[in-house]
């Protein structure tokens, strides 16, 4: 954590400096955007990310809705940027497809950092949050690494892999995210590496019904826990980054309610309160 901490800490846009530079390049773009992307008007690429994420990351969609004005459109960027990369294992029949999208993400981003994003709506609004918030690459690419080795398709062989995975996608947005937010803490980036692992699990147990060939589904509850110890020296500020503790917690309530039975079709449903249980803990001011 202490070298997480350190990391971030640096400048995230050593490599990037002053105004752009010509307009943004060609790009073939991720699974959606290779699929028949059109360039939306001026102006729409935000709305083009948030109704990605409220399609694909409905929780996360709702998530960020809370966080204040000035990060919601960077928060949408990153979580549409997660989803683009989420969806490419589930859409591809060759692995060689999946790898030469996971490398136009790794071009994109390195094109973000060099004020030449290409012309793709998520890589548009990535490279903006990037100038507002002085976003740090490495995260960018942990994930882009992490979704990439995630392509063979194979069960994890223990716990320790699985948070691992978790670590370096779930826990590097949670870290972007806390960047949005101004926030650089080393208590921040404890609690979010722990609530990234938990999020990570929920969802690879939530997954379950769909991935039948996994022999072992995980309930993070330790984690869970283990989170919210840190919450008394967690910044005020960072709270709104860790609302996804809200829907792991309503995920986790509804599993007991069906003697953790994880195929029980009322799992895969919405939840119905699940806006007004975000609500209420932003009012507490609460994860």
């Amino acid at each position: 954590m202490a070298a997480a901490a350190m990391a971030r800490s640096g400048q995230g846009l050593a490599g990037a400096a002053g105004a752009r530079s010509g307009a943004p390049r060609l790009g073939l773009g991720g699974g959606r955007a290779a699929a028949g992307w059109s360039r939306p008007e001026p102006g729409g690429e935000v709305q083009y990310c948030a109704e990605l994420v409220r399609k694909r990351d409905y929780e996360g969609f709702l998530c960020s809705l809370l966080l204040p004005v000035e990060s919601r459109t960077s928060a949408f960027a990153l979580r549409a940027f997660n989803v683009e990369l989420a969806q490419i294992k589930d859409s591809i029949t060759q692995k060689t497809t999946g790898l030469m999208r996971m490398q136009f993400w790794r071009d994109a981003v390195e094109g973000i950092y060099c004020d030449n994003p290409p012309h793709q709506p998520i890589a548009t609004e990535l490279w903006r949050a990037v100038k507002r918030h002085n976003l740090t690459k490495m995260w960018f690419m942990k994930i882009i690494d992490e979704r990439e080795k995630n392509l063979d398709d194979r069960a994890y062989r223990n716990i320790q892999e699985l948070e691992k995975y978790a670590e370096n996608t779930q826990t590097a947005l949670l870290y972007l995210t806390l960047e949005t937010l101004g926030v650089r803490d080393v208590h921040a980036d404890h609690a979010a590496s722990h609530i990234g692992k938990a999020q990570g699990i929920v969802t690879c147990l939530r997954a379950t019904p769909y991935h039948c060939t996994r022999q072992k589904v995980f309930l993070p509850m330790d984690i869970c826990i283990l989170a919210r110890s840190f919450s008394k020296k967690v910044p005020v500020k960072a709270y709104p980054a860790f609302f996804c503790t809200v829907a792991l917690d309503d995920y986790l309530c509804n599993v007991r309610k069906v003697d953790f039975n994880i195929f029980h079709p009322s799992l895969q449903r919405k939840s119905t309160l699940l806006p007004l249980h975000l609500y209420i803990r932003s009012w507490k001011k609460t994860y």
